[in-house]
């Protein structure tokens, strides 16, 4: 166990390093721009006309090549769905550009959220380490390397042309070892885990690539990927790219199932030693077949709470459901929800048969 341990923390060790060492491959724009934060200090003019919110505000510079100078902006007037009153005390970023003429061009492009994210994301830390202890504080170090690996190599290598799904699935064979270490620590257990979960994480994968193409998803529903293909100039694979985005999300689902089973089987034979790979496996089975409902449940709820908007496509629609449902941004999510599921499920006996194995052969 001890050189097992050791080889980890190389395989560590190497995985930091290669990461670091990739280069990013976004490029500077050499227009001039640059994103100003500030404050308001006073509401100069506030009026309605047509229905129609016109504010000028008074603002104070805090951050930025103009830092402690004062400009005054004209914010609304025009027909936006969406516009926003401001107040004195909002913290504002204002976008700071030259026109034409090198004359100096400001406009408010959106609030300064920062500090209160600071702050739900401090007591997200606290709550960890306080309740988890070192096992909390030891996860967090493997959400670092996660996201470590999706904006050093995933995203980089995504942005730079390469297939999205290659990309993602060696994106997750790293990411797995390393957090699943880190947050369980070095042990049977944990192995068991993360062989659990990349066998499910092939099966979702598989089941991604053929519904994606079965359903002729292009990847394109969301507004997002709009702006991406103007931004890179159609240089990204956004079908693959939405295969890559199941994938990945599959990931965080399957850490939670799996190393929960393989945990139900090694107590189980530690409570009761002379448990047969078939006894083992049917009570672990029991209990995970309760943790598949439940967790099935979270899945949906999740997707159906992050997609709000769509399902009031459902609510009052002149057209039938059988229609509505066939629509490209209401079937992405349908695919996505089904195929994480299909995996979750997948993976519950996957991962009892492999720690059943393994407990019994090392046990006796």
């Amino acid at each position: 166990m001890v050189e097992f341990k050791k080889i980890v923390a190389i395989l560590l060790f190497l995985f930091s390093a290669f990461f670091f060492a990739i280069p990013c491959l976004a490029q500077k724009k050499v227009l001039f721009e640059e994103t100003l934060e500030t404050r308001v200090v006073k509401v100069l003019v506030e009026k309605k006309e047509n229905d129609q919110l016109y504010q000028k505000l008074e603002l104070f510079i805090v951050k930025g090549s103009l830092k402690n100078e004062k400009i005054i902006i004209e914010s609304g007037g025009l027909p936006l769905v969406s516009q926003q009153k401001y107040r004195v005390g909002d913290r504002l970023l204002v976008m700071y550009t030259k026109d034409s003429n090198g004359q100096d061009v400001f406009y408010i492009s959106d609030y300064l959220r920062r500090p209160p994210l600071a702050l739900l994301f401090l007591i997200f830390v606290v709550l960890a380490v306080v309740v988890s202890g070192w096992r909390g504080a030891s996860s967090l170090l493997g959400l670092a390397a996660s996201f470590l690996v999706i904006f050093k190599f995933i995203l980089p290598q995504i942005i730079g042309g390469s297939d999205p799904i290659l990309v993602s699935i060696v994106g997750c064979l790293l990411i797995i070892p390393i957090s699943f270490f880190l947050a369980h620590g070095v042990n049977q257990k944990t192995v068991v885990a993360i062989g659990g979960t990349m066998v499910a994480l092939i099966i979702t994968g598989i089941l991604a690539k053929f519904f994606v193409v079965a359903t002729h998803l292009t990847g394109f529903a969301s507004e997002e990927a709009g702006l991406l293909q103007v931004a890179r100039e159609g240089a990204v694979n956004f079908k693959g790219l939405l295969l890559a985005g199941i994938i990945i999300g599959a990931v965080g689902v399957l850490d939670d199932v799996t190393i929960s089973q393989a945990a139900i089987v090694f107590e189980l034979k530690s409570a009761a030693r002379k448990l047969s790979f078939g006894q083992l496996y049917r009570r672990a089975m029991n209990v995970g077949q309760d943790h598949v409902s439940s967790m099935i449940n979270t899945l949906v709820l999740v997707y159906a709470g992050s997609v709000l908007p769509l399902l009031l496509l459902f609510v009052n629609n002149p057209h039938p459901f059988l229609e509505v449902i066939n629509y490209e941004i209401i079937a992405e999510e349908v695919v996505r929800t089904l195929v994480g599921s299909i995996g979750l499920i997948s993976a519950v006996p996957i991962t009892t048969v492999l720690a059943a194995l393994i407990v019994t052969k090392v046990k006796n």
